[in-house]
């Protein structure tokens, strides 16, 4: 009998009652067991190392303790446009956001005090940051907690055309210190513009005017077309134009010239200036006396002032002003190498060549003047 009754004594003293609690839900739990692992394991609750269980497992356990088990959860998890899959022991949507740590005006796709375990879509959570806006010429710094460029603009009031563009898609996630610019572009007025048409000038042959005689019979007159382009405009300003339409609104005038093709008569051949008498007081000229008599002493001074040795660098030397090329292509190679080195007669010889072939017009201006052409 007093087995028995210290037995009964000993079942009543190590029995022990504890408060269990997971997930919000309350239990009491009969248990001889000295570790919380120990009432767990009795209460037949299995834990995880994700799981949250305080007091911790190798806890000791008294009489009316109280044990309390935050199983671990896995929500989905949008921040800032990126997905996650989080392991939580939070309760409520507001015990997640803690454990992420952002910012507590954040917006957040559901109520704070929203359960975990009764959520069915994943939790979109956008952290609050500036982005820089351009928009009509103008810049400025926005706060928002928007997610994307479209929530941005949704949030702003700011509604766009469908020939309007975007820096960043409107499907983008928003970022802090991000730049948005929307460029305005719109059709501008038509722009109608008249330019001038050039006439074209027609050359007739006319049996009543003289070889190298023209003449003005149809005074031409320049015409007038109108073009009108469409215009775009970006932010404002033009930004190109297409043409759209051309009207020749009036039309050129051609004008017309009278070419003469009727020959020349001849003139009269002049006579030669008789040669001025020798005399010894009478000044040498520059290069040497040219032959007596003849057309090329008058030419010789209008082409060199009547120095038949002249060689002034130019291209051209002598009393008729030869160019190396025609000096030696008309023989005059045999006498000097340039015509400055020949003597007035070697000169007058090889132009005499130089005449036979080509006429006069080889010494065009001074042959004009002295009336040789």
């Amino acid at each position: 009998m007093v087995a028995l009754i210290l037995g009964l004594v000993a079942f009543v003293g190590t029995n022990k009652s504890v408060s269990l609690t997971v997930d919000g839900q309350s239990s009491d739990v009969k248990t001889f067991g000295g570790t919380v692992a120990e009432v767990l394991q009795k209460a037949d609750v299995q834990v995880t190392a994700a799981d949250r269980v305080s007091p911790d497992l190798a806890t000791e356990v008294t009489d009316g303790a109280s044990i309390e088990v935050f199983k671990a959860k896995t929500v989905d998890v949008t921040l800032d446009g990126e997905g996650h899959t989080i392991s939580t022991t939070g309760q409520t949507v507001a015990d997640l956001v803690s454990e992420l740590r952002v910012a507590s005006n954040s917006a957040v796709s559901a109520s704070l005090d929203t359960e975990l375990t009764g959520l069915d879509d994943p939790i979109s959570i956008s952290t609050p940051k500036t982005v820089t806006m351009v928009l009509d010429g103008k810049s400025y710094n926005r706060p928002t907690t928007a997610g994307t460029v479209a929530e941005l603009l949704d949030e702003a009031g700011i509604t766009l055309a469908a020939t309007d563009r975007l820096s960043a898609p409107s499907t983008a996630a928003l970022a802090d210190g991000m730049a948005l610019k929307v460029t305005r572009v719109q059709p501008g007025e038509k722009d109608t513009v008249a330019e001038p048409v050039p006439y074209k000038t027609t050359e007739v042959p006319d049996p009543n005017l003289l070889e190298g005689e023209k003449k003005v019979t149809v005074k031409g007159t320049p015409g007038e077309i109108v073009r009108v382009f469409d215009t775009v405009l970006v932010d404002g300003r033009e930004a190109s134009r297409t043409l759209v339409s051309e009207t020749v609104a009036v039309p050129p005038a051609d004008e017309k010239i009278a070419v003469g093709t009727k020959k020349k008569p001849a003139k009269p051949a002049k006579p030669a200036p008789a040669p001025a008498p020798a005399s010894a007081s009478a000044p040498a000229s520059p290069g040497g006396a040219a032959p007596a008599g003849g057309n090329w002493a008058a030419l010789a001074q209008c082409e060199s002032g009547g120095d038949w040795h002249i060689n002034t660098g130019n291209g051209y030397s002598g009393g008729l002003q030869f160019s190396a090329s025609s000096w030696l292509g008309a023989g005059g190679g045999q006498y000097a190498p340039i015509a400055a080195g020949a003597t007035p007669a070697q000169q007058i010889a090889v132009a005499e060549k130089l005449r036979a072939n080509g006429g006069w017009g080889h010494w065009p201006s001074c042959a004009a003047k002295l009336g040789l052409l």
